[in-house]
């Protein structure tokens, strides 16, 4: 049998790979603050916690090992009491996952925040869990942070309207909306109220200086038990700015496009890939009889749709190509002139006269050696 490595050795061979070295012989909810910070320093952009298993900090797109022992259940109880509450495992026992934001304050300045996941999994033959901990910025980026095309920025803020942000999970579009909201708080004149409901809430805006701007951040289900019910609270507040986090279902994209034709500037998002997609997979949520009235409903109000999709970089770190598309007067009158139905092919014809296509994207990125000849295929073909 293969004597066990100290751990001090594992260190040796391999820095990322070094474990913490105050892991106790059994975590106790006082160690759990103390080893996500320890976690944060070794640049870990996620944290996976399993059961039966090593906790793992991703860095770089690799995983190393952040604890030398395997996690048991009563580690893990102690885990999910201190992120989500005493009723993490009866939740999950119901056939919920969890998503929750967590927060560290190692002192009054500042602030260590992760967006979390707690999913159900079967380990053994026994329930088990696995929490995703994704650490967040301490403040949200910029746009030049996250190289966003000129165009895209002076399209951003209209002064009523909707602008979608699209893209699979993972893709980055809660932090491009930070990033967009930045833009809006830094601008000489602020944006006056901004509401904003997220699920989690994973950006906050405390630090950027915008003396004209007032930001209130709620979170769903935690504040209000749905993205839909958000939308009807904000109108009542009378705001310049409502972002949404998730358009998934019918009755929130009819609560951001009544929001949106009541003057206000309306900000969401959706799982879908591609310009033209977007615009088609919204309409199907809705009954055969009634889409043709939200369809006209929709194009009054959109504004930008930006796809992105995150790959892997040349290099290292990952790389965000986007597909994003105007909607001014001339190109929402000409598609409400024709039948919605007809509304994607003419889309996808207009993309690169209106912004720019996914493949036009992935070609410049691939010409300047961001992304490799793989990547370049895959989103060519993507939408």
């Amino acid at each position: 049998m293969e004597a066990r490595k100290p751990v001090s050795l594992v260190k040796a061979e391999d820095n990322h790979a070094a474990t913490w070295p105050d892991e106790p012989h059994r975590f106790t909810v006082d160690d759990i603050d103390e080893f996500l910070l320890w976690c944060v320093k070794q640049n870990s952009s996620d944290i996976t916690i399993q059961s039966e298993r090593p906790v793992y900090n991703e860095i770089g797109g690799e995983l190393y090992p952040g604890t030398y022992r395997k996690l048991d259940a009563a580690d893990m109880a102690v885990f999910l009491e201190r992120l989500y509450g005493p009723e993490a495992q009866a939740r999950l026992a119901s056939g919920r996952d969890l998503d929750v934001s967590y927060e560290i304050r190692p002192d009054r300045y500042t602030r260590i925040r992760f967006r979390v996941n707690i999913t159900a999994i079967l380990v053994k033959g026994r329930d088990g869990a696995q929490i995703t901990m994704r650490s967040l910025p301490s403040e949200p980026p910029t746009m030049k942070d996250l190289n966003i095309e000129q165009e895209i920025q002076d399209a951003w803020a209209p002064r009523q309207g909707l602008v979608i942000i699209t893209g699979p999970t993972g893709s980055g579009k809660s932090t491009l909306l930070a990033a967009g909201n930045r833009m809006l708080l830094e601008r000489p004149r602020g944006c006056g109220k901004m509401l904003t409901y997220e699920a989690p809430i994973e950006y906050v805006y405390d630090s950027i200086q915008s003396p004209r701007s007032l930001v209130s951040q709620t979170e769903i289900p935690r504040h209000l038990p749905d993205f839909a019910h958000g939308v009807r609270n904000a109108l009542r507040r009378k705001p310049e700015i409502i972002l949404v986090g998730e358009s998934r279902d019918r009755e929130t994209i009819n609560a951001s496009i009544e929001a949106a034709q009541t003057g206000h500037a309306v900000y969401t998002t959706t799982h879908t890939l591609g310009v033209a997609n977007t615009v088609q997979r919204m309409l199907s949520t809705y009954e055969m009889e009634e889409r043709e009235e939200r369809a006209v409903a929709l194009m009054e109000t959109l504004r930008l749709v930006v796809t992105q999709a995150l790959v892997a970089r040349v290099g290292g770190g990952r790389c965000g190509v986007r597909e994003w598309m105007k909607f001014p007067d001339e190109v929402r009158e000409k598609l409400m002139d024709m039948h919605f139905t007809k509304w994607s092919n003419e889309i996808q014809r207009m993309v690169n006269q209106y912004g720019q296509s996914m493949e036009k994207s992935a070609t410049i990125a691939f010409e300047k050696g961001h992304i490799d000849r793989r990547a370049y295929l895959l989103l060519s073909n993507s939408t």
